[in-house]
């Protein structure tokens, strides 16, 4: 009997050992990366968690159902299989800004970046159903991106701790990764991406070279793209409105098998009989990306984007045509032509899981041709026009071979890491403008043709544009609740100028050389999972721009290039964060120094040259507020108070220091009032309002009243009404948009032109619907 018993009781143990397996998977986020710290546990509360590979092995019952969690993510609830396990979870939107960013090319936690960053996700971008960038990133507290959704077609001017410019002050990624080499006029890059393709955006506010490198001064933008999701999904879908622009949209993307997955997105949009004359444009956009997964420790990423792009270029309106209503362009032919082609390549290889390195290349080829309408010049005699005029078509061209290696190794105290990281960008430039005749309509000021002057070269030349560095950045919190970050980076530039037409037009042969160092210090002081604080000293800088060196009317045929210092500029910034069910809280204070910074003036022809203006200075609060009344109701206001002003400045022997800078409006604002009815499921409407405050237009006191005194051009700024309205039905989606409801007469930019005397305008939307369906699969 007691040989039964003892032989039924390792029966017994042995049922149980058997009714156990070990489990393996991994887990992933939305986009297919690696959850490092994502816990696993059972119903029995047997738990564990992922490693760096996001990996994990757990030991349990046959068919125990686990919980997965990871912060920033919705939880996951399913039944282990025996075979290796792939479980994706998605953002949680109340959690956003505790999901892990990319603010230094690896992932974080919004708690561990001392800066002031927004993210705008997927689904915000869902919601938003934008059929521009702006609709996007004018979400973000002291984002001003300047278009206008009836003439611009895209074309922008932008201002983050900054006056409204065009200038190199901000930076475009993709994927972590510049779109366009430096001093190339960086500033068309929207021009050159495909909006279909973005998951998410996120903007970095403040300089950001220590890691990114030049140019990332007022704010960076990085807009990742999508990867593909587990099962074959996409999308149709098709957007138009009452401005004349439609827009046709398709997706596809597929990541069944364990190893490779792809997305591909494209659109074509286009602009015919705007409320604009002479504003049409149309264009094609396509990527197609790939991840092939060759084993747990290496990822291989490939994309591929193609963008063809044409507009007329409308111009401005004058004061009279403006206030008058009259939208008849004088133009009739200036044009720009853009096509682009990236390729990038990305390998990811885990040694450890302490120790991951990136390998980054990027090919560019580029193309953009104009006739640029702010070249165009009418000629007069006694103040009539004459029938004739002047102006230029241009072509710039560039190819470019980047290389980029990052690695970062997680130390095993303090919670401590470090980012080494080498970069390199050798990309040629071919730059040619030439003279051309224009016949001007005297009667209307109509400009009805052009005719090319055969060799009348303003510039042909080209210039070899290559920029190395190296940088590193350390973190470590010597207490649970505080995180240091420390960050440098050494940068070359070199620029070897070719002049193929000497003695006929543009500046000698010559190579310029620039150099930089960009320190970044800052801190985090989390007082729970919910706030916290920061402070930061960071460094930005932007060496001039080839057309700012070889293009202007100053520099004598055969001589010098002119003569420009790179801006330098010093920001010093605390902020801080607060997030519950009820609130969500952003702000920063900052000082922004700027050395050398450029600006652009007219010569005594009328042309547009940039030059250094000594030392300026910006101040302001940014800030972020969001109330969630009830369930169905949600109130937020984005926006921020600045201060822009020359601290040493003189033009043409007027000393201009201590004096507001042009275009640099005081106060921004985005304000939105969301509601959800509950007794209408899937239903969504919002009403948005955008304020942009008064402004100067010239420099201050600059216009003579020929009185003796002296006054300053104003924009007194705009305050627009949209309503924005979304339903989900099924697989279908549709929404409308009601856009400036109260129709308003509006600028999105005004500038003062001193040989008329009076504001140029770029004139918003008037009242516009604008209305898509999506259908998804």
């Amino acid at each position: 009997m007691k040989k039964i018993s003892i032989l039924l009781f390792a029966l017994a143990i042995s049922t149980i050992t058997f009714a156990q397996n070990t489990y393996k998977g991994k887990v992933l986020g939305e986009n297919n990366e690696a959850l490092h710290g994502a816990t696993i546990i059972s119903e029995t509360k047997k738990g564990t968690t992922t490693n760096k590979k996001g990996e994990f092995s757990i030991l349990l019952k046959t068919n125990s159902k686990v919980t997965v969690s990871y912060i920033g993510y919705s939880d996951a609830t399913t039944t282990l299989n025996s075979e290796f396990n792939t479980i994706q979870l998605q953002i949680a939107e109340e959690s956003l800004e505790e999901v892990v960013i990319s603010a230094s090319r690896e992932q974080q936690k919004r708690k561990e970046v001392p800066a002031a960053i927004s993210v705008i996700s997927a689904q915000n971008i869902k919601e938003t159903k934008p059929f521009g960038i702006e609709q996007i990133v004018n979400q973000v507290p002291g984002v001003f991106m300047a278009t206008s959704k009836a003439s611009s077609n895209e074309v922008h001017f932008m201002s983050v701790r900054s006056p409204i410019s065009t200038k190199s002050l901000f930076l475009y990624v993709e994927d972590g990764l510049p779109i366009r080499p430096t001093a190339v006029f960086n500033h068309n890059a929207l021009l050159e991406m495909n909006n279909t393709s973005f998951e998410r955006v996120e903007v970095l506010k403040g300089p950001a070279s220590s890691i990114y490198g030049s140019e990332s001064i007022g704010g960076s933008f990085n807009f990742l793209t999508k990867n593909p999701k587990s099962g074959l999904h996409g999308c149709i879908g098709f957007q138009a409105n009452d401005m004349g622009v439609k827009k046709y949209e398709a997706e596809i993307a597929n990541h069944n098998s364990k190893n490779f997955g792809f997305y591909l997105g494209t659109h074509y949009i286009f602009r015919e009989n705007g409320p604009i004359e002479h504003s049409d444009y149309e264009k094609f956009a396509v990527t197609f990306k790939t991840i092939n997964d060759f084993s747990e420790s290496l990822k291989w990423t490939n994309a591929i984007t193609l963008v063809d792009f044409r507009t007329d270029m409308t111009g401005s309106l004058s004061e009279s045509d403006y206030l008058g209503g009259n939208y008849e362009s004088d133009q009739t032919f200036t044009e720009r032509v853009a096509l682009a082609f990236r390729y990038r390549s990305t390998l990811d290889k885990y040694w450890n899981d302490n120790n991951k390195t990136s390998f980054n290349f990027i090919y560019r080829d580029n193309r953009m041709d104009q006739i640029p309408s702010y070249r165009v010049r009418q000629f007069r005699n006694n103040g009539q026009l004459t029938g004739q005029g002047s102006g230029e078509t241009n072509s710039n061209q560039f190819v470019s071979y980047v290389g980029l290696v990052q690695h970062k190794v997680d130390f095993n105290f303090l919670n401590s890491s470090l980012i080494v990281g080498g970069f390199a960008d050798l990309s040629p430039q071919d730059y040619v403008a030439e003279n051309i005749s224009i016949t001007v309509d005297p009667t209307t000021g109509q400009n009805l043709s052009y005719s090319k002057n055969s060799n009348d070269y303003i510039l042909n030349y080209e210039a070899d544009i290559l920029n190395y560095a190296g940088y590193f950045q350390f973190e470590i919190s010597p207490i649970q609740a505080l995180k240091i970050t420390a960050a440098l980076r050494y940068d070359k530039f070199v620029y070897d100028y070719d002049n193929r037409i000497d003695g006929q037009a543009g500046a000698q042969d010559t190579k310029s050389e620039y150099n930089n160092i960009s320190p970044k210090l800052g801190a985090n002081f989390n007082f729970s999972n919910t706030g916290g604080i920061y402070a930061n000293y960071s460094n930005g800088f932007t060496p001039p721009q080839t057309s700012d060196l070889y293009r202007n009317s100053l520099v004598d045929i055969g001589g010098e290039i002119f003569d420009l210092k790179p801006s330098d500029y010093n920001n010093y910034e605390i902020g801080g964060y607060f997030k519950n069910k009820k609130w969500k809280l952003d702000a920063a204070l900052y000082l922004l120094e700027g050395k050398n910074t450029l600006i652009t003036l007219r010569d005594p022809n009328d042309l547009f040259y940039n030059a250094n203006a000594g030392k300026t200075r910006s101040t302001g609060i940014e800030y972020g507020i969001t109330f969630y009344a009830t369930k169905e109701i949600a109130l937020s206001h984005n926006g921020s108070y600045a201060n822009h002003k020359y601290i040493s400045f003189f033009e043409r022997g007027t000393d201009y220091s201590n004096t507001p800078m042009e275009t640099a409006p005081k106060l921004l604002g985005m304000s939105t009032i969301t509601y959800k009815p509950s007794y209408f499921k899937n239903f969504k409407i919002a009403a948005e309002h955008e304020l942009v405050g008064k402004y100067n237009t010239s420099f201050k006191g600059q216009i003579d009243n020929q009185d003796g005194t002296f006054s300053t051009a104003t924009y007194d700024g705009h305050n627009i009404i949209n309503l924005k309205a979304t339903y989900n039905y099924k697989n279908f989606e549709i929404w409308a948009h009601a856009l400036n409801i109260f129709d308003d007469l509006y600028s999105v930019r005004a500038s003062y032109n001193r040989f008329r005397s009076e504001n140029s305008y770029i004139i918003g939307n008037p009242r516009a619907f604008h209305g898509g369906i999506k259908y998804s699969f």
